[in-house]
């Protein structure tokens, strides 16, 4: 199937089947029904079994899914069986919380660089990555074979900064600036609004409690 006639819904449950199927895998589970999966997921078997129909469907009736195998192909489909090369711009908080979680790594993903302005952060290391100035960008995402970079900056330097990284060479931003990047298209934006996420969470709690 074309990849742009798949919705944006399905592509938003991808990453959630790989992070069960894993469990499962950790678990020692070897293969399982779209009935048991849904159980777990608190996803219709139906909805299981349409959402990965749209890429060959990967179960056999009468026996379910190979979690080990399923894991794997999702895991292409997604392209974390690849390594990412990844830097994060702003070395603050939560920048350098990003950095530290090494979980991303497992996924494919790998911080290679941290960069600020702030120049009493330069030479702090975080997991050994250590804090470069910004003028460093350029040369760095060209030695480095850097995809994606992470935003964690005030919204008013993350439109500067966005439309120079993408004249380096990096080709998807995973942006937790409070602001909407205007870019070319074919540069990939994952947008991350923490206060909107906030704000969903407590219109649920409010509506909860009416």
């Amino acid at each position: 199937m074309n990849k742009e006639s798949i919705s944006r819904a399905v592509v938003k449950r991808l990453p959630r089947y790989h992070r069960y199927l894993g469990e499962l895998m950790e678990s020692g589970v070897e293969r399982i029904s779209s009935g048991d999966l849904s159980q777990r997921m608190n996803v219709t078997a139906s909805q299981i079994r349409q959402d990965l129909n749209n890429f060959g469907g990967f179960g056999q009736q009468g026996y379910g899914y190979n979690v080990e195998y399923l894991y794997n192909e999702i895991g292409k489909i997604l392209g974390v069986d690849k390594k990412h090369g990844m830097i994060i711009i702003g070395a603050g908080n939560l920048g350098q919380a990003i950095a530290n979680y090494t979980n991303f790594e497992k996924r494919g993903f790998v911080v290679k660089g941290l960069f600020d302005k702030n120049e009493a952060l330069y030479g702090k290391k975080v997991r050994e990555i250590e804090v470069l100035p910004m003028d460093k960008l350029k040369e760095f995402i060209a030695d480095n074979n850097i995809e994606i970079a992470a935003l964690t900056l005030p919204k008013n330097e993350a439109v500067k900064v966005a439309e120079e990284i993408v004249e380096y060479g990096i080709k998807a931003i995973w942006n937790f600036a409070h602001t909407d990047l205007k870019l070319p298209k074919d540069i990939v934006i994952e947008n991350v609004h923490l206060s909107e996420s906030l704000m969903r969470l407590s219109y649920n709690l409010t509506r909860n409690h009416l």
